[in-house]
């Protein structure tokens, strides 16, 4: 453990924009960097996950890859990208740079505030977010090569919360950018390519560059290491959606730990777990308990009013059989209240 943050690269844009042939010339270009995926696609086909398999870099090696499959990952923060980020740190040796694609219907800020989860804020950081835009569609006012199919993977994901406009979701892309490539230039004149860059610069923030690529190929040495820390700069990225109460505003959390006795009913302390969840702005709820006359810690995990529990391992020798739960969810928690909920 050097104490550092892992820098996390997040690379936004619509269905065919060419974010996954940028991510694979990263790879081709990381120079012995190990570098983790986190592919958000979903469905039967995992297209993504499957071209950057077939890349043939070593960086695309079995267990570097990470495919979420349950949809818009701005969407399931709580199931599925702080525990897929919690798996990638336990990793021996940790990545030294994480890259996550998104999908083509992700707004990018809700992700970015999800580094500030109390489990991963003091391990990762955003090194920057990348938007890569589809120069020939965004001239023929689609964004979007392909609109049908965009639509069609807005309509199988059961996970998305929002049906923003695409007008909206670029502009949200581009102005949570640290970075934007506008792709696909080769298929441009000289005229239009100015005219695209001109269309893309009046949605930037101050200091944020644009650059031209031809099929994505842009060097993971101008990609990697932009050190924007993004999630403590949310104020300074406007969204459209930042003035909606939902799930995507949840960027304050809380967290404390519950200490509790022997638990000699796990399924009554799963109850109370699901009456707590109900009754308080909880989102999750992890950890384990002590159950007299078993050897092995019984493992909690709760995400929403859904609870999960196992038996792990054995106790050790010299270790303390103890029951504590993390608590963690939108702040300000009462922490009394749910303390006492869980100690009935």
């Amino acid at each position: 453990m050097t104490g550092r943050k892992i820098p996390t690269t997040v690379i936004t844009g619509f269905l065919g924009a060419g974010k996954t042939s940028l991510i694979r010339h990263v790879l081709a270009t990381a120079n012995g960097r190990r570098v983790a995926l986190i592919i958000n696609e979903f469905g039967d086909l995992g297209i993504d996950e499957s071209l950057l398999r077939g890349c043939g870099d070593v960086g695309c090696a079995e267990g570097e890859i990470v495919e979420l499959a349950n949809g818009c990952i701005c969407c399931t923060v709580a199931d599925d990208f702080v525990p897929t980020i919690e798996a990638l740190l336990a990793r021996n040796p940790e990545p030294e740079h994480i890259v996550i694609e998104t999908s083509g219907l992700a707004l990018p800020k809700p992700l970015v505030a999800a580094f500030n989860w109390p489990e991963i804020r003091n391990r990762v950081t955003v090194d920057g977010v990348v938007a890569v835009v589809d120069g020939p569609a965004l001239l023929n006012g689609r964004f979007a090569a392909d609109p049908v199919a965009l639509e069609a993977q807005r309509q199988a994901d059961a996970a998305l919360d929002h049906e923003s406009p695409l007008e909206e979701v670029f502009e949200d892309q581009l102005a949570c950018a640290d970075l934007v490539v506008l792709n696909k230039v080769d298929q441009l004149n000289e005229e239009e390519r100015a005219r695209g860059r001109a269309m893309v610069a009046g949605e930037l923030r101050p200091g944020v560059k644009l650059v031209a690529a031809e099929q994505a190929r842009i060097d993971a040495d101008i990609l990697l290491g932009l050190a924007a820390a993004a999630e403590g700069d949310l104020a300074a990225r406007p969204s459209h959606h930042d003035a909606f109460e939902g799930e995507h505003d949840h960027d304050e959390f809380d967290s404390f730990i519950v200490s509790l006795g022997p638990v000699a009913d796990p399924e009554a302390l799963e109850a109370r777990l699901i009456s707590a969840i109900e009754a308080h702005d909880i989102l999750r709820i992890k950890g384990f308990v002590d159950v007299p006359g078993k050897r092995r810690r019984h493992v909690v995990q709760a995400v929403g009013a859904r609870v999960g529990r196992y038996f792990d391992r054995d106790w050790g020798a010299d270790e303390a059989r103890q029951s504590r739960l993390v608590v963690i969810g939108l702040s300000p928690l009462d922490r009394a209240a749910i303390g006492a909920a869980l100690s009935a």
